[in-house]
């Protein structure tokens, strides 16, 4: 017989509510695990007389968290399978972005790769790189628009010819009035030289908006180039430049405007896109009389953050592109898609929008758009699904694992926590990996959003563990604080490191959002994965008596504080900031529930009946 408090418990027939009052006192006490599962379980089933009623509480024992176990497994997975079916829905196009049989009018064309640079002197692109470029052009469209003539770009005319594409010339223009004359010599040249080829010159792009030169300074080198090259020749800039400097207009042949919905003051959504760029253009053309306006610039970004109800994705890029193509050519007006390559070097000056605006990807230089396949947000989401399934199995399977130790059967509720961490991090675990791919720039990008993808990923296995074994929400000095006072055990210090470092980045993020937003993306998925289980676990295993930490103080009212002024800034049409600021606030409200004094709450304390 075993003694428990002051009460006994006799194997053997025994009263079932005398079994489940011990049970329960059970639950207070400490005691050796080998006995608490004889306790629980009684004697090995083969051992068990038939039909005695320790072999009968030990099935139903043992079947109960099991039923609880599949019916969560089963919601679980089909919520995961139902979310991704959504997400990767084709989408329904006036026309195809990109067709071979259709080609666009004319594309924006950088040739830089890789680490490539136009800020870099030392960048020479080799001729056997743009001739491979070009040809993979040709058969998408019939012009390329290029920006200046150095770093190896004074060959692409040449080339092109060869390739039987026409080019709009760039000569690109700002404060060194050295490099400038060397560009408009170089402009001039190239138009004498491939006279069929280059059919105009862009004599600056965007200076005005860069404030880098005068409007008067700018038309006199607008005319100094209109008298030599022979072709005609227009200056290219945001078009409520154009409309602030009408000077200009004796200065070119025709007007050049750029329009970039997403750039807009007011950000104009993609659905409105084409339709903004049509209104654009007649305000402008009305501002000209008597001149043709070229659209120089149209194009939205496949990936990056939201400026208010503006998305960057793929299926967006898409829709803008191919309604603008369709615009133009019922209104019969002339168009230039921005751009026709990802310029991933863009990602340090400008985030992950600054390099998503091709119409190829820049590594593989691939289509992202092949024509005969549909559009999609999630081109691998059948790949994403099945690892979403996987990780929640995974969560599950950890869970089952721990239960199987614990001296009582964990509450439903425990089973709904593991449940629901599991299908958010199932769902969001695709999400969070494509997003990585394409916001991480450089070494530390990678090393950056990796860590943080491995711990929101880590977070519900260990979550699962803790919620079963009763253990409560590491605390920052159980892993960092005085060597006395740290948690021994292994598994509690890689919880705490998880925790870490989630609180460090998504506080990086936080601050970064504040006071230099422009270029942050909004980390939601991977902030969500992480968050919820620490969530789930403060609430179901809270801390016990004590003061509050200062550290995890510090980090709640960084997360809070950020969530109210990120929300208010960004507004309310941006769902991923709204988003990201509803994880800063979980994760503040969790950091909250956290006490200085040991607050793991023993073995049974989240699994008392």
């Amino acid at each position: 017989m075993f003694w428990i408090g002051s009460g006994q418990l006799k194997t053997g027939s025994v009263d079932l509510s005398e079994r489940r009052r011990q049970t329960y006192l059970a639950c207070d006490h400490v005691i050796d695990s080998q006995q608490a599962t004889r306790l629980f379980f009684g004697p090995p089933v083969s051992s068990t007389p038939a039909g005695s009623f320790v072999g009968d509480a030990t099935l139903i024992s043992r079947r109960a968290p099991l039923t609880l176990l599949l019916i969560s497994l089963v919601i679980s997975l089909g919520a995961i399978a139902a979310v991704w079916w959504w997400l990767g829905l084709p989408a329904d196009l006036a026309r195809a972005p990109i067709d071979p049989n259709d080609k666009v009018q004319c594309i924006s064309y950088a040739p830089f790769r890789s680490h490539q640079t136009s800020l870099s002197p030392a960048t020479q692109v080799s001729r056997e790189q743009i001739a491979e470029d070009l040809a993979q052009l040709a058969k998408v469209t019939d012009c390329i628009r290029t920006y200046a003539t150095d770093l190896g770009l004074d060959q692409i005319p040449g080339l092109a010819a060869e390739a039987g594409l026409k080019v709009i010339q760039g000569i690109f223009l700002d404060r060194d009035r050295r490099k400038n004359s060397e560009q408009i010599a170089a402009g001039i040249r190239l138009a004498r030289d491939y006279p069929g080829t280059v059919i105009a010159l862009v004599v600056g792009n965007e200076v005005l908006l860069r404030k880098e030169m005068a409007a008067s300074e700018l038309a006199a080198a607008i005319r100094t180039v209109k008298a030599q090259a022979g072709v005609p020749v227009t200056y290219a800039d945001v078009w409520e430049f154009w409309l602030g400097n009408r000077e200009l207009d004796d200065a070119v042949d025709f007007v050049t405007i750029h329009i970039l919905p997403y750039w807009e003051n007011v950000p104009i959504p993609a659905e409105r896109a084409a339709a903004h760029a049509g209104e654009i253009r007649r305000r402008v053309a009305s501002a000209f009389p008597g001149k043709e306006i070229l659209i120089g610039e149209f194009g939205w970004p496949s990936a990056g953050r939201m400026r208010e109800s503006a998305l960057p994705s793929r299926i967006n890029q898409a829709r803008a592109v191919s309604e603008v193509l369709d615009l133009a050519r019922r209104e019969n007006f002339r168009v230039n898609l921005f751009e026709a390559y990802d310029e991933g070097w863009k990602q340090e000056l400008e985030g992950t929008v600054g390099g998503s605006w091709g119409l190829f990807d820049s590594l593989w230089r691939t289509l992202k758009y092949p024509p005969g396949v549909p559009v999609r947000n999630y081109p691998l989401w059948k790949l994403q699904m099945c690892s979403g399934l996987a990780l929640a199995i995974l969560v599950f399977s950890a869970a089952w694992l721990r239960s199987r130790r614990t001296p009582t059967q964990p509450r439903a509720v425990v089973w709904v926590a593991v449940g629901v961490s599991a299908t958010t991090a199932g769902i969001l675990f695709g999400v969070s990996a494509q997003k990585m791919f394409y916001e991480s720039s450089g070494v530390g990008g990678w090393l950056l959003w990796g860590s943080f993808l491995a711990a929101a990923t880590a977070s519900p296995l260990f979550g699962a563990n803790a919620l079963m074994s009763g253990r409560g929400l590491p605390g920052l000095l159980d892993v960092l604080g005085p060597k006395q006072g740290r948690v021994r055990s292994a598994l509690e210090i890689l919880h705490g490191l998880v925790l870490i470092v989630t609180l460090v980045i998504g506080t990086a993020t936080a601050i970064g959002l504040v006071f230099d937003p422009r270029n942050i993306d909004f980390p939601f998925s991977s902030l969500t994965m992480a968050a919820v289980p620490f969530a789930a676990i403060a609430l179901l295993n809270p801390a016990g008596e004590g003061s509050r930490p200062l550290a995890e103080s510090i980090f709640a009212g960084v997360f809070l504080a950020a969530a109210i002024y990120v929300g208010f800034n960004e507004g309310p049409s941006n769902w991923q900031s709204l988003w990201t600021c509803a994880a800063f606030v979980l994760l503040a409200l969790t950091l909250l529930r956290v006490r200085a004094s040991d607050h793991s709450v023993g073995e049974t304390a989240a699994v008392k009946n």
